[in-house]
């Protein structure tokens, strides 16, 4: 029974990873489609090429949640054994998303600042909020590598004491 369910697991998440992965095309497509269909239009061609940028980039990372859910869902065993492994797959996730958070940013500021100074708050709240995600980050990486080393000291000592 287990088997099975595993392996319906594994058929689900793979569906889903190529559902995400056709989407992330679709949207890369349109959005180059977009920017080719609005080279005639004077005054039309910058918005639309941010806005294309900006789409690709966060097509860009349901690639990588694809790859992830591809890699550590399919091909993987489920099971994190290793807080190692617990903190590698927070540290893929989370870098992600900072990545993502921090070029929507920096595409939003370039935005602002062919629209309205006064829309710059957002795209520099989102670039704040990036650089919160990548010191937490760090401060995660930190703490939890302090404790995987206390971890291995401590199973050495048991096992040397075993013998």
């Amino acid at each position: 029974m287990q088997k099975i369910v595993t392996a319906g697991s594994t058929v689900i998440y793979l569906f889903a990873a190529l559902s995400l992965i056709g989407m992330a095309l679709m949207i890369m497509g349109w959005s180059v489609y977009e920017v080719v269909s609005n080279v005639p239009v004077r005054g039309e061609f910058i918005p639309a090429m941010l806005q294309a940028v900006g789409t690709i980039i966060i097509a860009a990372a349901i690639l990588d949640v694809a790859k992830y859910m591809i890699e550590e869902e399919v091909f993987m065993n489920k099971e994190l054994r290793e807080p190692e492994e617990a903190r590698k797959t927070i540290t893929k996730i989370m870098v992600i998303i900072s990545i993502a958070v921090s070029i929507e940013g920096l595409v939003y500021v370039f935005k602002a600042g062919t629209k309205d100074i006064k829309l710059l708050p957002y795209p520099a709240s989102l670039i704040i909020v990036s650089v919160f995600l990548i010191v937490g980050l760090g401060i995660y990486q930190k703490l939890s590598v302090t404790i995987e080393k206390e971890d291995k000291k401590k199973a050495i000592q048991l096992s040397m004491e075993k013998i």
